[in-house]
């Protein structure tokens, strides 16, 4: 038996959020009315045509710590970056803004999990960590494949030159150029490299960079703003 695998990213267009959160916010941690947040989130539940108690979120920290869910939740996973379940019709999500939502799954095993990985938690491992809680709920690490969904690109994500040495010693092929001739950071390089030498093989990037696309919140870019959500759930 193999399951059917959905992945889903949304953009910032349509939603009810005002600037700066316009329109598609769906962070409930960023400033935005309430109201605006809850509908975005129930428009989001009805076009997945699961419901809104089938979509699980998580209160990110930018740390390493993963959770396995076994079922629908009545609120958010708290202090945590990434999410595993083995159970049909529940979306496991995850919010960002520039950091990499890397969504996984091994459809034979039925298996699937949902990550935050920004500069601090790919750096302290939390995509290997979330691919052990796979491991251990069934998947093979040859039957996983990987969106890494828009995130900040190298071209555009600067900083210290310090930095990406630390950076690339623990997140190898990450440490890269921007377009400006500086040292920068491309996170999603890093963890391909990084899934790859577990045995992962199917991976595919979205090439979208959340900095250089109006259509997509940038903090880098913005400062205040709005969340992209990313999912994944098995038919």
């Amino acid at each position: 038996m193999s399951f059917r695998v959905r992945r889903v990213t949304t953009t910032r267009t349509g939603g009810v959020s005002k600037a700066p959160f316009d329109g598609f916010n769906l962070g409930d941690h960023v400033g935005d009315d309430p109201a605006a947040v809850a509908a975005n989130r129930a428009r989001l539940a009805k076009a997945t045509g699961l419901g809104a108690d089938r979509l699980v979120w998580m209160n990110q920290v930018h740390g390493d710590h993963v959770v396995v869910v076994d079922g629908p939740r009545d609120g958010v996973v708290e202090a945590t970056d990434a999410l595993v379940t083995t159970v049909p019709r529940l979306a496991m999500v995850v919010v960002t803004a520039d950091c990499v939502p890397v969504l996984l799954a091994d459809a034979r095993a039925g298996v699937v999990a949902a990550v935050h990985a920004g500069r601090v938690g790919a750096q302290r491992g939390v995509v290997p960590r979330t691919v052990e809680a796979m491991l251990a709920a069934g998947a093979r690490a040859g039957d996983i494949s990987v969106l890494l969904g828009p995130a900040v690109s190298g071209a555009h994500y600067e900083v210290p030159a310090a930095m990406a040495d630390e950076v690339e010693a623990a997140l190898p092929g990450s440490r890269t150029v921007t377009t400006a001739g500086t040292p920068g950071l491309d996170l999603r390089a890093g963890i391909a490299r990084q899934l790859t030498e577990l045995g992962i093989k199917a991976i595919d990037v979205d090439p979208r960079c959340t900095a250089a696309d109006p259509k997509l919140f940038s903090h880098r870019r913005d400062g205040r703003t709005g969340r992209l959500a990313s999912l994944v759930w098995l038919e």
